[in-house]
């Protein structure tokens, strides 16, 4: 029998493993990408993960409402491999034969993707655990509400899901790197992301005489352009501070000032020291900036995320992995993204690395993530798949 934790180097050893299964892991994001489910309510993607691993003849562990996780293999801990599974309130617009039954609903982000990786390395571990055991054991987690903030980690890490494990890794899609490769960084990956919510009250009047109100829709235009402005002066512009809204709305007539305004945006910082400082100074910054326009101010600031900091032995992992999975040039260096990601909370209280997996297709449409139109190449999956199961491989050999 062969072990395959001390095999040096292998090229494409998952493969030969993962071909048999891939058609009906195909056909299982498929079904989930039919089937979205917002955070916390991934009630049906817990049943069916729950379902196909228990016919393997694996344990799952269910989470407090949804998400899940399972171990493979026998022995200590070598690490975690972490999965959302969670889908956004978007329409889809794909026109895919398989595209969202839950109208309002789509996997927009890859999830599916990402949930149906996890559940392929658990099989294919499982059956290389059966011919020959592994020497450690791999953790997998199904972790629900990634799309939320702060996101569903903590009540993962509240459930015990990282007792026993000395090392976390997972992936995400990446519409802007190619298919057949890899983005990896050390150090920082993603950035800081919180939400910001301001709603304005005061007297309204006649726009003939604003003197006489609280004019807040003025107000609301001040705070937009000069709460990101101030910020980006108070705090180091190194961290790459970005207030940037999403929402503002006020008033029903074109001559008359409203009584209540609302906004809404997201801030995002490159780094967690500078995320700090620019969250303590925001209450300030709102309040001084509509001071002077009389009006009462309700701010609603919702920490979100860390950035995630990716270590280096853990990096050196993946690559090494996809190196020898995919090819030489399989690696390439992806840039630090201003997005958020809840993986972040995992690695504050482990090391671990995050990788992006292309899913473009070689001079096909260029997508963004969040976009009801994004469509990725299925390649990837099985690539995914290979990649992060030869890397939780290797980490038993750290055992």
């Amino acid at each position: 029998m062969r072990n395959y934790t001390t095999e040096a180097e292998p090229t494409a050893l998952v493969a030969p493993w993962l071909e048999p299964l891939l058609p009906e892991l195909i056909e299982f994001r498929r079904d989930l990408h039919a089937h979205p489910e917002l955070s916390f309510k991934e009630y049906r993607t817990t049943d069916k993960l729950a379902e196909r691993l228990e016919a393997a003849g694996l344990a799952p562990r269910r989470l407090e409402g949804t998400g899940l996780t399972v171990d493979v293999g026998e022995g200590p801990i070598a690490t975690a491999l972490r999965g959302d599974i969670d889908a956004l309130p978007i329409i889809e617009e794909t026109g895919l034969p398989f595209a969202s039954k839950n109208h309002g609903v789509t996997h927009a982000c890859g999830h599916d993707v990402h949930t149906t990786t996890m559940l392929g390395i658990a099989l294919v571990l499982h059956r290389m655990h059966q011919e020959s055991p592994l020497g450690g054991t791999i953790r997998i987690i199904f972790q629900p509400a990634e799309e939320t903030m702060p996101g569903g980690a903590h009540a993962c890490i509240e459930q015990g899901v990282l007792d026993g494990v000395p090392r976390i890794l997972a992936l995400h899609c990446d519409p802007r790197i190619e298919v057949g490769k890899i983005g990896t960084r050390i150090g920082a990956i993603t950035s800081a992301s919180d939400t910001i919510r301001i709603e304005l009250s005061g007297r309204g009047g006649h726009t003939s005489r604003p003197h006489l109100t609280e004019d807040l829709v003025f107000a609301l235009a001040q705070i937009a352009v000069n709460v990101p402005a101030v910020l980006s002066r108070r705090v180091d512009v190194r961290s790459g501070v970005s207030v940037v809204w999403g929402q503002i709305s006020a008033g029903s007539a074109p001559n008359a000032i409203p009584g209540v305004g609302y906004m809404a945006g997201t801030m995002r910082c490159l780094d967690r020291e500078a995320w700090h400082a620019a969250g303590e100074l925001l209450d300030e910054v709102v309040h001084q900036v509509a001071a002077p326009y009389g009006v009462d101010v309700r701010l609603e600031h919702t920490r979100g995320v860390p950035p995630v900091v990716n270590s280096e032995h853990e990096t050196a992992l993946i690559e090494a992995s996809a190196r020898a999975e995919i090819g030489e040039s399989a690696v390439v260096l992806t840039p630090q993204s201003m997005g958020g990601e809840d993986f972040a909370w995992f690695l504050a209280e482990l090391p671990g690395a995050m990788m992006r997996l292309g899913t473009k297709t070689p001079g096909g449409e260029e997508y963004d993530l969040h976009r009801g139109d994004y469509i990725l190449d299925e390649r990837a999956l099985g690539l995914g798949i290979q990649v992060l199961t030869g890397a939780a491989l290797r980490t038993i050999r750290d055992l």
